[in-house]
């Protein structure tokens, strides 16, 4: 009990202090702190990640930065390389633009690190909130999907995601919608047939509560990443085709329905690295297990930061004056 106790008021000392510091950055913002002003998505991003896993753990959730420290870590590097599949095709789709950025290429690829490594913390962490808060028992009384459909029509939907994927690519005023399906329907079979965690096998036990908070967690952080973005000095604006000018912040109202299948796509992906990941471990010695995991760190660190050259020489728009 006594143990307990600590541990409550350590997870509560952490909430204040990384409250504290969300609010701090949100006063000085509006004092016009222009260290703040071109910070502040990342000031408002990490306080909520962290604040988020110490309110799960303090209150019975399932915390992954405080039950398993190294898979939280570890998540932050899958987040940023995975978010640059995204900023990649950007080049292409021209969906968005960077604004206001510092001029200094090491301060600014830093900030591109530091912003891209919330994309995954901060979506999981929202689908674990939300199962913690009475979300877990979401499960409609949909009939399931036949038994078995997945892994019948597996062919099938991965070329569907295949086409979803390259489409963008080939016609991108068109067809840039499906950029943000198409990793789902490539890979979520093959996770399946890997005997992984597959959604759409999940559907086939008539099990869909899980794929509804990773929905309702997606507009969650929708929501979330576009009002933290509209206040911040570095930030996106967007010039996505046909979706009109009625916008939420900077996004056109109709540009929020990518959301929510972007969280579907970010829980697939992390299930394929996590198989081929398990399965280099399985085929692996043991004594060469961190020597592949350090390779593959620096490895997605090159990649990385030829996204990042990518996104100065593409993407960004204006630096900061």
């Amino acid at each position: 009990m006594e143990r307990k106790r600590k541990e409550k008021a350590w997870c509560g000392a952490w909430v204040l202090f990384w409250t504290a510091v969300f609010v701090w950055a949100t006063w000085r913002l509006a004092e016009g702190d222009p260290f703040v002003r071109t910070w502040y998505y990342c000031f408002a991003w990490w306080p909520y990640i962290l604040v988020c896993e110490a309110v799960l753990r303090c209150t019975g959730g399932r915390s992954r930065l405080f039950e398993r420290p190294l898979g939280f870590l570890a998540l932050l590097p899958l987040s940023v390389f995975l978010w640059g599949v995204f900023e990649a095709a950007n080049f292409r789709l021209s969906n968005w633009h960077y604004v206001g950025l510092p001029p200094s290429r090491l301060t600014r690829w830093w900030g591109y690190w530091i912003a891209y490594a919330t994309v995954l913390p901060g979506l999981f962490v929202t689908t674990r909130l939300l199962e913690h808060l009475g979300a877990g028992r979401w499960n409609p009384p949909w009939p399931p999907i036949p038994h078995g459909w997945t892994l019948r029509h597996a062919q099938t939907l991965r070329r569907l995601g295949a086409f979803c994927v390259l489409a963008p690519l080939i016609l991108p005023r068109f067809a840039f919608p499906l950029i943000w399906l198409g990793f789902f329907f490539l890979l979520d079979p093959w996770n399946a047939a890997c005997r992984g965690r597959s959604l759409m096998q999940d559907w086939e036990r008539g099990h869909y509560g899980h794929t509804l908070r990773l929905l309702g967690a997606g507009l969650l952080c929708g929501f979330l990443w576009e009002l933290w973005n509209y206040w911040a000095g570095s930030k996106w604006v967007y010039t996505v085709p046909f979706v009109g000018d009625m916008k939420l912040f900077e996004m056109p109202v109709l540009g929020f329905l990518g959301f929510a299948p972007f969280a579907l796509e970010c829980f697939v992906m992390v299930e394929s690295v996590r198989l081929v990941w398990e399965h280099l471990r399985r085929n692996l010695p043991p004594a060469v297990h961190g020597l592949v995991a350090l390779n593959a760190f620096l490895l997605s660190l090159i990649v990385d930061f030829l996204v990042f050259a990518g996104i100065d020489h593409f993407t960004v728009q204006r630096w900061m004056p």
